[in-house]
C-alpha cells in the first residue's frame, strides 16, 4: 500500500524551527513561528485561563460527549464576542470546532456541498494553509491582489477590480483583522466599499478572524466583519481562540454562519453538523469549556481583557520601536509601515536571498517571504536587529 506514496514536501516553518534550535549562536533571534511570545520568549498560560481551568477541574463531573455542536454556552459566547453583544442572533448559528483551522475546514466542506462549482477568491498573499484547506474540501481557488510590498499598503483598487470580475455565487475569503502574513488591514471605508461590491456582485463573504483583540481591540478588530453582517444577506466566519486566549494546543475555534433567513440558517447548521460528524464526530471540550467560563464570568473576563490589552500594547510598542530603529539605521522611511500595521505579523519586503543572508550571517530567522512575528522581536536589541536587516539590503 504505502510503496505508492512519495514523501510529502517538508513544512518550511517546521524546518525553520529545527534550524533555529540547532544554531549555537547565543544571540540568535526567532521571528518565524506564529505564536505569541513574552519578553522571555515563552508562550505563557494566561492568568484568566489558569483560573478557569482550576474551576473546571473542581466543577466538571463527567467527560462524556457534549454533542456535535460542542458546548452551547461557548457557542453563544463566541457569537457575542465576534458579532457583538447586541447582534441579532435570529439568523446566526455557531458550531464549536477544533481550532480556527477546523472551523475553516468544516465551513469549506459546507460551501462545497452548497455550491461545488464556486471559486474561492483569496488574498495575495494569504496564510499558507488557506489553499490546502480549501483544496482538501474540493474547492477551486483564485487570488485577488492585496499587498504592495514596495509601499506596505493594501492594493485596494486592484483588489476591487479583480473581485469585480468574480462570478455571482463565488466566495471571497477575507482576513477579519491582523492580516496574515502582512499585518496590513482594510480601513472602515474600504470595508464599506467592499460590502457594496459583495452585495452588487452577489458574492459570499467568508471571514477568517483568527486574531481578534491583537490589532486595535476586541470590538475594533471585529468592526469590518460586523459591518458586513449588517449589509450582506449571508456569510460565514471562522473564529479562533488560539491567539487571544493563548490556548493554541487546546484547539478552540468556532464556525459561525449567517443565513438569509432563520430557516435557511437552521438548514445550513444541520449540514454543518453533518460535515463535523463525518470529519471528527465530536469536538474537543476542555479548551472550549475554559473559554466559556471566562467569557461568562465578569471578573474573569475583565482579567482576560486586561491581559489581552497588555499583549496588544506590547506588540504595538515593538512595532513602533522596530520601525524607529529601522529608520535610524537605514536613514529612510522604507520600513515605516511596520508601525502602522497591526497584529502579530508584518512582511519586511526582503528577497529570499536577503532572508538567507540574515539567517546565515546574523542568526536572524524568518520565513522566506520575510514575514516576521512581531512578538519575537528582542525588546532590548531592536537597533542591533535593524542594523542586521539594513546590512543585507542590496
Amino acid at each position: 500500500m504505502f510503496e505508492t506514496l512519495q514523501p510529502a514536501a517538508p513544512d518550511k516553518i517546521l524546518a525553520l524551527i529545527g534550524l533555529f534550535r540547532d544554531d549555537p549562536r547565543p544571540n540568535k533571534v526567532d521571528l518565524g513561528v506564529g505564536v505569541y511570545k513574552d519578553p522571555e520568549g515563552r508562550t505563557p498560560v494566561m492568568r484568566a485561563v489558569r483560573a478557569a481551568e482550576r474551576r473546571l477541574y473542581d466543577e466538571q463531573g463527567s467527560k462524556s460527549y457534549v454533542g456535535l455542536a460542542g458546548d452551547p454556552g461557548f457557542n453563544t459566547a463566541m457569537v457575542s464576542l465576534v458579532f457583538g453583544p447586541g447582534a441579532d442572533t435570529s439568523r446566526l448559528r455557531a458550531v464549536q470546532a477544533p481550532g480556527g483551522s477546523g472551523a475553516l475546514r468544516v465551513i469549506a466542506e459546507l460551501l462545497h456541498r452548497s455550491r461545488p462549482q464556486a471559486t474561492v477568491w483569496i488574498s495575495d498573499p494569504t496564510w499558507p494553509n488557506h489553499v490546502p484547506i480549501l483544496n482538501a474540501a474540493g474547492l477551486k481557488t483564485a487570488s485577488y491582489p492585496y499587498f504592495d510590498a514596495a509601499t506596505g499598503t493594501v492594493r485596494f483598487d486592484a483588489m476591487m477590480a479583480a473581485l469585480g470580475d468574480a462570478a455571482a455565487g463565488d466566495v471571497v475569503l477575507l482576513h477579519g483583522c491582523c492580516h496574515n502574513p502582512t499585518g496590513a488591514d482594510l480601513t472602515h471605508a474600504q470595508w464599506s466599499a467592499l460590502a457594496d461590491l459583495l452585495v452588487e456582485r452577489q458574492l459570499f463573504p467568508f471571514v477568517d478572524i483568527a486574531y481578534q483583540g491583537f490589532g486595535d481591540g476586541l470590538d475594533a478588530d471585529a468592526a469590518g466583519l460586523r459591518l458586513l453582517a449588517a449589509r450582506v444577506p449571508e456569510l460565514a466566519a471562522a473564529s479562533s481562540c488560539s491567539k487571544n486566549l493563548s490556548v493554541y494546543r487546546d484547539r478552540v475555534g468556532a464556525a459561525i454562519l449567517l443565513g438569509r433567513t432563520p430557516a435557511e440558517a437552521d438548514t445550513a447548521l444541520s449540514q454543518l453538523l453533518s460535515v463535523a460528524r463525518g470529519m471528527y464526530s465530536m469536538p474537543p471540550d476542555h479548551g472550549a469549556a475554559v473559554v466559556r467560563i471566562i467569557l461568562s464570568d465578569p471578573a474573569l473576563r475583565a482579567e482576560w481583557e486586561g491581559e489581552l490589552d497588555e499583549i496588544r500594547a506590547r506588540m504595538i510598542r515593538l512595532r513602533e520601536g522596530f520601525a524607529d530603529a529601522l529608520r535610524r539605521q537605514s536613514n529612510s522611511d522604507r520600513f515605516d509601515f511596520v508601525a502602522r500595521h497591526r497584529g502579530m505579523f508584518s512582511r519586511l519586503g526582503l528577497t529570499v536571498e536577503q532572508v538567507a543572508r540574515l539567517r546565515e550571517k546574523h542568526g536572524v530567522y524568518m520565513v522566506d517571504d520575510s514575514r516576521i512575528n512581531v512578538a519575537g522581536l528582542p525588546d532590548d536589541r531592536l537597533d542591533d536587529l535593524a542594523k542586521a536587516v539594513v546590512s543585507v539590503l542590496d
